[in-house]
């Protein structure tokens, strides 16, 4: 198995992401709408200068046509890291095959999946890396 080596930039980001979720976790807690949790993460990620888009559309490419179908990311920053942020009461399989599906069609290397509704956050988070990228 060929090792995946992640660019120092999106480690960097990948860094403040984490930075970002424990800043919202600490003044929030568990409990809340994960829709609360995404506009006070990306208003860290604001207050830190950092570029990202919400809701992106992810585009499926099927056979060379381009074609939307509803899926959307959370969050992308800076066009190199996708987060996928969550506020269940338990992580199921399925979260995380999203995150690979996603980071697969965005053609993007990392990927963090975030449960806000922990009672830690660091049990809440999860990296998950594009074994698809060549």
């Amino acid at each position: 198995m060929k090792e995946i080596v992640i660019p120092p930039e999106v480690e960097e980001l990948a860094r403040i992401a984490v930075d970002s979720a424990f800043a919202v976790h600490t003044e929030l807690g568990p409990g809340l709408l994960e829709s609360a949790y995404e506009a006070c993460f990306t208003h860290e990620l604001e207050l830190r200068g950092i570029k990202h888009q919400r809701q992106l559309p992810v585009l499926l490419n099927y056979k060379g046509k381009l074609i939307e179908v509803g899926f959307r990311a959370d969050v992308v920053i800076e066009q190199k890291l996708l987060i996928e942020l969550k506020a269940v009461e338990q992580m199921l399989p399925i979260h995380k095959a999203q995150v690979i599906t996603y980071l697969k069609l965005m053609r993007l290397p990392l990927g963090l999946l975030i449960n806000f509704n922990e009672v830690l956050i660091k049990h809440g988070i999860q990296r998950v890396l594009n074994l698809h990228l060549s």
